[in-house]
């Protein structure tokens, strides 16, 4: 089969996109769950770390606002950089050299005496996160069927949430290690980041991806690898295609680049504020036990992390912009309520929180959903960099500005700028989001009004 002809791949009779779920499909889910775990995980163990690291060093609002977001800033870099990479040379090779250099970042904090050494790393580490965003949700969606493409997306996105509450119950049972707990506290991201490291050893590259490179045969390899001996290559659009930042912004994919930019950018924002500094926000809207104040920082967790598991269930059976603009617009509220009324009572404190943790779950899951779905194989993971990177402009800024606000201006006026951003986010997407539910990933990629997305 020569290079120029119309190659398409098929696996049985019905398809790729409408292959049956197989164990590859799941493990390879998990496997790739490794990044947003480890993403929630670096986040929220900082805000523990830094109740120790702050007094023992002496950090004013600034450092701990620069080392809280020194990781977000890896991520802006990561994700723009090396999702451009991996659009160039594939998914595979980077699939597992990004958690290695997770391992080794986490390593290296532990044996750390200063605030500027510390900052390096945790952006070394945060560069490692950023860059498995792009690879890993794009092997997951170019080899996923139609029909569980959205909920396999979405399960990437409750791991976060996962990792987030590990981060706050294992940080809290590692106090008990007395005055150098936070030495373990930012170690512990190596143990998960090495197991996720020799799981991912083998997978085999995207057929999609060596399609679209005009590598016939090495994606018939992969794809029998993958789905086994009987998997031929017959109906899946190769989409070839130059790999260039420029094709973000050509034909109709502009509109959707700033779609994904600023929705998923002003969802973060809240979020990585209230994770990253969710003990003090608890602790100046009432709280004023430390110990209970993590515990709740745990407990917004464990219901953030629910939010994203029913928002995952009911991926596939709702419409994309259903999920993504309703428990936005709750989410919203829920948070302009809190700015408005800092000193209501502890119950109707805890409610909102608990109310904004659920909903954001669904604008979470469509942070991965979106971008892959979106734009077609030659920029997806080029695509999905951008986003990364777009987005940890609003999680940093998030990050930076809330201790220092909340220092100078009170908790109030933090919540309600909180607010404001997510509600930009909403109008943002109530007016741009496109419909992609149902549709193959060749046509939801599709700029063509036969496409099928607006």
């Amino acid at each position: 089969m020569r290079q120029d002809e119309d190659h398409t791949a098929r696996t049985g009779p019905t398809g790729m996109d409408e292959a049956p779920l197989t164990w590859f499909h799941r493990r390879l889910t998990l496997y790739s769950a490794g990044g947003p775990l480890l993403d929630g995980y670096v986040l929220g163990i900082i805000g523990l770390a830094l109740t120790q690291v702050v007094p023992l060093w002496g950090l004013d609002a600034v450092w701990q606002g620069m080392l809280a977001a020194s990781a977000l800033l890896g991520m802006f870099l990561g994700g723009l950089v090396f999702g451009y990479v991996t659009d160039l040379v594939g998914r595979q090779a980077m699939y597992t050299i990004d958690l290695a250099v997770i391992a080794a970042g986490s390593v290296a904090q532990f044996f750390v005496d200063g605030p500027v050494w510390l900052l390096v790393l945790r952006f070394i580490v945060g560069l490692a996160i950023g860059a498995d965003y792009p690879i890993a949700t794009s092997l997951l969606a170019e080899f996923t069927p139609r029909r569980h493409r959205g909920s396999m997306l979405g399960w990437l996105t409750t791991m976060w949430a996962a990792g987030n509450t590990l981060a706050y119950l294992v940080g809290e049972a590692l106090t008990a290690l007395g005055p150098d707990a936070w030495r373990w506290m930012l170690l512990s991201p190596a143990v998960p980041a090495i197991v996720l490291m020799l799981a991912r050893v083998g997978t085999p590259e995207s057929p999609r991806w060596l399609l679209s490179k005009g590598r016939v045969e090495d994606a018939r390899a992969a794809l029998r690898k993958a789905l086994g001996p009987d998997a031929e290559l017959t109906e899946l659009p190769a989409e070839p295609g130059q790999t260039s930042l420029r094709g973000l912004v050509a034909k109709g994919y502009l509109r959707r680049t700033v779609f994904i930019a600023v929705f998923w950018a002003c969802s973060l924002w809240p979020v990585y504020a209230i994770y990253a500094f969710g003990p003090a926000l608890l602790t100046a809207l009432s709280l004023e036990d430390p110990g209970q104040a993590n515990l709740g920082s745990a407990a917004i967790g464990l219901f953030f992390l629910a939010g994203c598991v029913i928002a995952t269930l009911v991926a596939n059976r709702v419409n994309r912009r259903t999920l993504l603009i309703w428990p936005f617009a709750v989410a919203t509220a829920a948070l302009v309520v809190l700015g408005l009324v800092p000193t209501a009572p502890v119950p109707v404190i805890s409610a909102l929180f608990v109310v904004y943790a659920v909903a954001i779950g669904g604008p979470t899951i469509m942070q991965w959903i979106y971008p892959n779905e979106l734009f077609p194989t030659a920029i997806r993971a080029t695509a999905v960099g951008l986003g990364t990177t777009v987005s940890r402009i609003g999680a940093g800024m998030g990050t930076f500005v809330t201790p220092i606000l909340l220092d100078r201006a009170g908790v109030g006026p933090t919540m309600l700028l909180s607010g404001l951003v997510c509600a930009l986010g909403l109008a943002v997407s109530v007016v741009m989001a496109p419909e992609t539910r149902g549709h193959d990933l060749h046509r939801a990629s599709s700029v063509e009004p036969e496409g099928g997305a607006r």
